[in-house]
């Protein structure tokens, strides 16, 4: 794989540690900005939002010009934002800061995942996101904690600076070593599809059949994710010393399946989801069924993650092919489905909470979730 992708890698492994950290910083910034922690739990939706919506507005204003300058573009307006964030007293400020990061986030990796697709051949798609992807779980198993021991040692605000200063080798790395693989802009007005032409592609079925399996997919696994510390010190009975390990493995294992499904997603996307799919639907009851054995719960917690990012990342992968149509918006359309599931996801775990199921429902829930995607697939079994 070209150097240039392990670039776009470090720049998405600081935004992901941006988007997943706060899980670790909420009771401290509650506390010093003055107001609930489920007021500030709110910047976490309010990422998301602006992650799915800000998908396509975002690939849509960077149409037609350099990808290496929007890269660069995105991620400078990232870093800014994170050092506004890191210095201001008012919550509303913080507020906004996030909803412009993720707006830069969503731009960034909706040219990103387009430009990763242009470095390789044609046919090795799914290996160039697999090492994009792996920015993402390298930061569930290393960013998120290290940002959860920044804040508890130096307060949240060290958590935002740390990210902010990522983001500048990310910068510079952009900028000497990713080739301009965009055509000028008078190019792309020659040879580009018209706007309204790509926008035309979502009336595809095949593209809205690959969108929809990726936000159903995603969303049991964020959900599930979101609610593995109160699976950990409640039904598991651990101690919180155990929550960073049980979210490590859950990384481990989402790097080891991006990384090998990556090899698979190419050529046989539906052999991941015909083995990966059943597995997946029966994993996450399981955790449920297991919380009070952590001698297999642990483990399991490995493999969920291997298994949802495996399946997760093929399916938006084959957005990316279905979207061959949309060269400026296929990555848009990808990200927008990620992050419907890494929206949904956490929403319906959350509402899960309130029935019988107590702390156990999310897992439920990204069963049922499973379960929709495989019907869903099964309306036309032959993705690849």
């Amino acid at each position: 794989m070209p150097l240039p992708l392990y670039l776009l890698a470090l720049a998405v492994f600081a935004m992901g540690t941006s988007e997943f950290m706060l899980a670790g910083l909420l009771p401290g910034l509650a506390a010093d900005l003055g107001v609930t922690v489920g007021t500030a739990g709110g910047l976490t939706s309010a990422f998301a939002v602006g992650m799915a919506v800000g998908a396509p507005l975002m690939a849509g204003l960077a149409r037609g010009r350099s990808g290496r300058g929007s890269l660069l573009g995105f991620v400078l307006v990232f870093a800014a934002a994170h050092t506004v964030g890191a210095v201001t007293t008012s919550f509303p400020v913080l507020a906004t800061t996030r909803v412009v990061a993720a707006l830069a986030n969503a731009g960034f990796l909706a040219v990103a995942l387009t430009t990763a697709a242009a470095l390789v051949p044609a046919d090795r798609k799914g290996r160039a996101l697999a090492v994009l992807l792996s920015g993402t779980t390298v930061a569930t198993v290393a960013g998120v904690p290290g940002g959860a021991v920044l804040g508890a040692l130096f307060g949240w605000r060290a958590a935002f600076w740390a990210v902010a200063l990522l983001c500048l080798p990310a910068a510079v790395g952009i900028a000497k070593g990713l080739p301009p693989v965009a055509p000028s802009s008078d190019q792309a007005a020659a040879t580009d599809p018209a706007l309204r032409a790509e926008l035309g592609e979502l009336r595809r079925p095949p593209l809205l059949r690959a969108m929809l399996l990726a936000a159903l997919v995603n969303a049991a696994t964020f959900g599930g994710f979101t609610f593995l510390s109160p699976l950990v010190t409640g039904p598991a009975g651990l101690g919180d010393l155990w929550v960073p390990v049980a979210l490590v493995l859950f990384g481990a294992g989402s790097f080891a399946g991006v990384t090998v499904a990556g090899r698979l997603a190419d050529r046989r996307p539906g052999l991941v989801l015909a083995v990966g799919g059943p597995l997946l639907l029966a994993g996450w009851p399981a955790l449920a069924v297991l919380a009070d054995a952590p001698g297999a719960l642990l483990p399991l917690v490995f493999l969920l993650g291997g298994l949802s990012f495996a399946v997760g990342g093929t399916l938006i992968t084959r957005v990316l092919y279905e979207a061959a149509g949309a060269p400026a918006l296929a990555g848009a359309y990808a990200t927008a489905a990620l992050n419907l599931g890494a929206t949904a996801g956490p929403l319906l775990a959350a509402a899960s909470l309130g029935t019988a199921a107590g702390d156990l429902g999310p897992f439920y829930a990204g069963g049922l979730l499973v379960a929709a995607a495989l019907l869903v697939a099964a309306v036309r079994p032959r993705l690849d």
